[in-house]
């Protein structure tokens, strides 16, 4: 008998090579943006089909977390690439075109965690976080402002320095400066009006209509590294998602 086919009543043998190649994404051995070892060579390293294995990387395919290019091979899934750099924000321009951001890091500095982060989190109440603050435009206009939250001992030595200078997106800053790669994320959405500081940072008046996103990310594992409360002002923009 195969090896990991004795188990395959528990669960497809499919889904135990995604799981193993899974394990391998956790542990480091292959890098956002680097290629991830051939089917057929994964097929010999796991002594199962080839086409067991494609339909396992399939499976990773459509959770995002590798990328497969044609005619070079599956890649470890990457913020940095373009195509995926802005896959948890869901902003779009009404008039379809490209949505492009210029960012401001207004702070950066390590807070106490409250009972609620600390849960979300899991860690202690007030255990030390990273908080945070920027504003992004869209054409000129401010239109996001965020609280950003991060683990202070998986973001060891960030500042507002080394986040003003980085010339890409905040996630692949993460995966470059902290090993750190943000796989899914769960969102919250309320419609309310703009409190003072909200107001400000947008340029608005207190009271106007903006949409509140509370977003929960996550890395390999399942385990929360960022949560972060953004006001969006969607003039001639809306907050787009696909339901499958």
């Amino acid at each position: 008998m195969r090896p990991f086919e004795q188990s395959a009543s528990f669960s497809p043998l499919y889904q135990q090579i995604k799981e193993l190649i899974l394990g391998s994404l956790q542990a480091g051995e292959w890098q956002p943006g680097q290629a991830i070892p051939s089917e057929m060579d994964l097929a010999e390293r796991y002594k199962v089909s080839q086409g067991t294995v494609r339909k396992a990387i399939d499976a990773l395919a459509s959770e995002n977390l590798v990328v497969r290019h044609q005619g070079k091979g599956t890649f470890v899934a990457s913020h940095r690439e373009e195509a995926v750099q802005y896959r948890f924000l869901r902003l779009v321009p009404d008039d379809a075109k490209e949505l492009i951001l210029k960012s401001k890091f207004l702070s950066c500095k390590e807070v106490p965690a409250n009972e609620s982060l600390a849960k979300q989190f899991n860690i202690k109440h007030k255990d030390p976080l990273i908080l945070i603050k920027r504003v992004q435009s869209f054409q000129g206009r401010p239109v996001v402002y965020e609280s950003i939250y991060l683990l202070a001992t998986r973001f060891k030595g960030i500042t507002l320095e080394r986040l003003t200078s980085w010339p890409g997106p905040l996630y692949g800053f993460y995966e470059t400066e902290f090993a750190t790669h943000m796989v899914r994320a769960e969102e919250s959405i309320k419609a309310l009006g703009a409190d003072p500081l909200v107001a400000q940072h947008l340029l608005l008046e207190e009271s106007a209509p903006v949409l509140q996103v509370e977003r929960r990310t996550f890395t390999y594992g399942n385990k929360t590294v960022e949560i972060r409360l953004a006001h969006y002002e969607t003039k001639d923009l809306h907050y787009a998602n696909d339901l499958n």
